[in-house]
């Protein structure tokens, strides 16, 4: 039975639903795992990964789901949402069936966006815990990557302050550090546009070395992407000790390695290769792992979750981050290519209210009253913004994965706006399906989740949209034409001289391409919706994460550090003292 969405927000069906979670033991039967495969970890215990990978690496691999998404509004159009109500419609239709999502980051929790936790009767529990921090693998992250960064000042201090021969004697070799060419910054879990250029080491000569430096979202770090396609612990090492942080005065790459921190930055994050488990409000088990942000960073449930999931279920569905412009690329031609794993299915998400903004509607802003052109019915709007969602059908048709298209239904879609969106999808061969999740749950959701199971049958026909052997600049171009809709290329005088430089050298070769852009359009403006046309792709950076093995071109102004804005979620979050029960989370 649905709770009534349109009465109760999120964190009240939560704290219901939670009352029927079930337990440790329930879990143990359900999925039939051994004891030991699971490790402690409050009412959420975490998989042991290696143990369970060893007892089932000869069973076989189920229906592998992806889900993304049409460009969205700064709302967002409920992905996660849709994850959520397809695993419940599945488990409705009898099927074996669980997912991975994403650790939700604390900048959109207590910004704009909320807690990724889905919403309504698509909804994942336990939601505070979830919401706030539940695997720990943020914090890991977090400890481990500041300090490099600690490592990093440090070193540099004690170079400036001692000559060759009083480093030799604390077992210290010069590595010359150039202060003008640091790779990393600092990182905090929280949308801190203050901090996004700073000045470090202010005092005398044993207060750190003064420099410019800069802070990051936590879930931008390269130790994120790390955790969200390592293989295993093993890997995990190899890869952290890669790290590129600075550069010599000479050009040398300086790694974290280098400045003997990677065994310990590893020890931080020893444990976060172990997926979460968590449940939908009707009780299906789904691993969390790894992190958000496909548009500044990989936005992937990790390789090692998929790899569980497509074990222990016969229908496993993971989620990418923002539009398939952005995290499905990423799923499509790096996520994919380095697991090995080839979905069955992409299911992409739409909504009439963001399909209404791509035909011409008014600006979506947070915080701000919906326009009424967005909850009256407007057919001319949902026809115009449909170019959008044909554009990101087209980028999934590319990879040969099959795509469903799910319409995530708002209780203000009309049915002529219903039937005209399912007829457009479906007169460019692609099924779709309405659905209400969030509204009822799972029962919901069988029309999506008929589809999936039907689009499950059908051959894949996977191919990645460039070879390895591609040099970075041409991927680049390759993507901008290809998935975003633009004419070109230009790249700004520092991008080009590193990507020519990355390209001359060897070491860079199999390294995956990265894309730095907005989520909230095609090309490198948000303001830009629909599908663009007669603009070019402007690069002004290359970004080099060495232990993910990434080059990372970013495009436009975009940030690695979110700002907050002047409503944020967090005016609405407290505690009731009496029962230490937290409300307002969305």
């Amino acid at each position: 039975m649905a709770w009534d969405a349109t009465k109760l927000q999120d964190w009240q069906i939560a704290e219901e639903a939670e009352k029927n979670m079930p337990t440790v033991d329930d879990l143990v039967k359900k999925l039939s795992l051994e004891k030991d495969e699971l490790i402690p970890h409050g009412r959420t215990p975490k998989v042991d990964f290696l143990k369970m990978m060893e007892r089932l690496k000869d069973k076989p691999d189920g229906f592998y789901v992806e889900v993304t998404a049409i460009t969205p509004t700064p709302l967002g159009e409920g992905k996660t949402t849709t994850s959520l109500g397809l695993i419940e419609g599945l488990a409705k239709r009898g099927m074996n069936v669980g997912g991975a999502l994403r650790q939700p980051s604390g900048g959109p929790t207590m910004n704009i966006k909320g807690t990724a936790a889905g919403g309504g009767n698509a909804l994942l529990i336990p939601m505070t815990e979830f919401s706030l921090g539940l695997t720990g693998d943020i914090n890991d992250i977090m400890n481990a990557h500041n300090l490099a960064m600690v490592a990093l000042n440090a070193r540099m201090q004690h170079e400036a302050n001692y000559t060759d021969e009083e480093l030799a004697k604390r077992g210290l070799k010069r590595l010359d550090i150039d202060p003008k060419n640091v790779e990393m910054g600092w990182i905090i879990d929280f949308a801190a546009q203050g901090l996004r250029n700073i000045i470090i080491g202010i005092g005398g000569k044993k207060d750190g070395f003064q420099m410019q430096s800069k802070f990051g979202i936590a879930v931008g770090s390269e130790l994120m992407a790390i955790l969200a396609i390592a293989k295993d612990l093993p890997d995990l090492r190899d890869r952290i000790g890669k790290i590129i942080v600075a550069y010599s005065k000479t050009g040398k790459p300086v790694t974290t390695e280098d400045l003997e921190v990677a065994g310990a930055m590893t020890a931080w994050m020893r444990n976060t290769i172990n997926p979460t488990i968590c449940f939908t409000a009707e009780g299906q088990p789904v691993m969390i792992h790894a992190g958000p942000f496909a548009n500044i960073a990989i936005g992937q449930s990790s390789i090692i979750a998929d790899r569980l999931g497509l074990k222990m279920f016969d229908y496993h569905v993971t989620e990418s981050g923002f539009a398939a412009d952005i995290g499905f690329e990423k799923f499509w031609n790096v996520k994919a290519r380095l697991s090995g794993l080839i979905p069955n299915v992409s299911v992409l998400v739409a909504t009439v209210r963001a399909l209404k903004m791509h035909g011409g509607g008014p600006a979506v802003v947070p915080g701000r009253p919906i326009p009424e052109e967005y909850t009256q019915e407007n057919l001319e709007l949902v026809e115009k913004g449909c170019a959008n969602l044909l554009h990101h059908l087209e980028t999934v048709k590319k990879s040969g994965i099959i795509p469903v298209v799910c319409l995530n239904g708002f209780h203000t879609d009309t049915q002529a706006e219903i039937d005209l969106v399912k007829k457009i999808a479906k007169e460019a061969g692609a099924r779709c399906a309405y659905s209400n999740h969030w509204g009822q749950g799972g029962d919901g959701a069988l029309e999506l989740a008929d589809a999936v199971i039907e689009a499950c049958k059908e051959k894949v026909d996977f191919k990645c949209l460039y070879p390895l052997e591609m040099p970075l600049r041409q991927r680049v171009e390759l993507i901008a034409k290809e998935v975003y809709g633009a004419d070109g290329v230009d790249w700004a005088p520092e991008a080009l001289a590193k990507a020519e430089r990355f390209e001359s050298d060897s070491h860079y070769a199999d390294f995956s391409t990265m894309m730095v852009k907005t989520h909230l359009s095609l090309s490198h403006d948000p303001t830009l919706k629909g599908v663009p046309k007669g603009w070019r792709l402007p690069i002004r950076d290359v970004l080099v994460y060495g232990g993910a093995k990434f080059l990372c071109p970013m495009a436009g102004t975009i940030t690695l550090m979110p700002g907050t804005s002047s409503d944020p979620g967090f005016r609405r979050v407290d505690v009731d003292t009496k029962t230490g029960k937290v409300s307002g989370l969305f």
